[in-house]
């Protein structure tokens, strides 16, 4: 599939270094995200290790989520009218900034949590601001044949990050103030903030006849995902598939405890194999490239979820039960490699982040609404159950993706191709 190279807006001359700035900027998100993490984590056990309330998780957890969901669509339009490389600066020095403010007055002993979850409200808007314009910027650096590639990488590189932050964090929360923790944020920031400096970026492309009003472009960037029939199709995808993901991303760790034991090793290997799992697909993404056709490769990943769900659900020993689970987390670097390739190759540059913070608000919204569909029904029905059915539900719109196909349709001034 090749929609005339749309996500390529590198031209050959500006390909010979193109390794070295794709290191340059992974290593600076890679460093964004760990620092990102760390304090996460660091703020989560604080608040339930000095509250045990069940309240302020709900809180803390609301704060460090929806901003992020709610800014994610205007974020979008910013990252098509403003730079992008100096979007993701300013959004990194807003978390570093806003956690320095919450390391002095943790120093000063107050540590009301009205401030603690502000700052995570904050930090959560920073996150929010910066995944549509990272996502958008990497065509910028990466030429076009290489996204996949590049996306792949990054989607293996992420879960070792999610592995490590909790060890890391939890470590060091056992042997020194979490206020230390907090200024080791700073310290990864300014890395991010360094090596992205010095990442030479290629001029940001910009739609010829761009609205001159913010809400123009909004409106612009929503009639583009709803009459293109490639994107519409997609998301479409992307809101049956993650609102049936919900299950085993919220459910599993309360399906470890009631049927397994509660033991902390039962729940740490419920997470630790998933992640291992998700390393491995990502090492497979890297070397395999996936289908040419993108729809097909996330088409097989949700059929694999599918099987893995209901075998997770079927599993009666815990042995074969985290089996299952690595078998669960292999397809993930699948469809995150894929799904961001694709929407980098059949939008416009000039669409990137409005397409982008589309999507974010979709997958951000449908699957904390998945738990509360899922949440109260699993009070009453077991957990297992629930995944063999949302595991065979989940074949469905992997069926539908993969053997749909898209072909040319012109919308305004856009053409959109998706096919073989």
């Amino acid at each position: 599939m090749n929609p005339n190279n749309r996500g390529a807006p590198v031209s050959s001359g500006q390909t010979a270094d193109w390794k070295k700035k794709t290191v340059l900027f992974i290593g600076s998100q890679t460093s964004s995200m760990f620092g990102s993490m760390l304090v996460g984590y660091a703020i989560i056990w604080h608040v339930t290790l000095t509250t045990e309330s069940g309240s302020a998780m709900m809180i803390a957890t609301l704060v460090s989520f929806l901003p992020q969901i709610l800014i994610s669509i205007f974020a979008g339009v910013w990252a098509d009218r403003f730079n992008r490389k100096l979007m993701i600066i300013g959004a990194d020095v807003l978390t570093a900034v806003s956690t320095l403010i919450l390391a002095i007055a943790f120093l000063l002993d107050y540590q009301e949590l009205w401030l603690i979850f502000l700052i995570a409200g904050i930090r959560s808007l920073g996150a929010g601001i910066q995944t549509p314009a990272v996502n958008s910027l990497t065509p910028q650096i990466v030429p076009g044949e290489q996204l996949m590639r590049v996306n792949s990488i990054n989607a293996t590189v992420q879960p070792f990050i999610q592995i490590l932050s909790p060890i890391i964090s939890g470590a060091m929360l056992s042997l020194a103030r979490v206020e230390y923790l907090f200024f080791l944020d700073l310290i990864t920031a300014a890395i991010a903030v360094g090596l992205l400096l010095a990442t030479r970026v290629a001029p940001q492309p910009q739609d010829e006849d761009q609205p001159k009003g913010y809400f123009d472009d909004l409106r612009a960037g929503l009639t583009y995902v709803r009459e293109t029939n490639a994107v519409r199709g997609l998301f479409t995808y992307f809101a049956f598939t993650f609102f049936l993901v919900a299950p085993v991303a919220f459910l599993s760790p309360l399906l470890v405890a009631r049927s397994y034991g509660e033991e902390v090793w039962r729940l740490t290997a419920n997470e630790i194999t998933f992640f291992g799992g998700s390393i491995l697909g990502g090492i497979l993404m890297t070397a395999w490239g996936g289908f040419s056709n993108r729809f097909r490769t996330l088409g097989l990943t949700t059929v694999m979820w599918a099987v893995f769900l209901t075998a997770l659900g079927l599993s009666r020993d815990f042995v074969l039960y985290l089996v299952i689970m690595v078998l669960v987390g292999l397809p993930m670097p699948f469809f995150n490699a894929s799904a961001t390739t694709l929407l980098q190759e059949l939008a416009p540059p000039e669409m990137h982040g409005r397409v982008f913070g589309v999507q974010g608000l979709i997958i951000g919204s449908v699957m904390p609404l998945g738990m509360l569909v899922f949440g109260p029904i699993a009070d009453t029905v077991r957990i297992e159950t629930l995944l063999v059915i949302s595991g065979l539900l989940m074949a469905l719109p992997g069926l539908w993706i993969f053997f749909k196909r898209y072909t040319l349709k012109p919308v305004a001034k856009y053409e959109m191709q998706a096919g073989d």
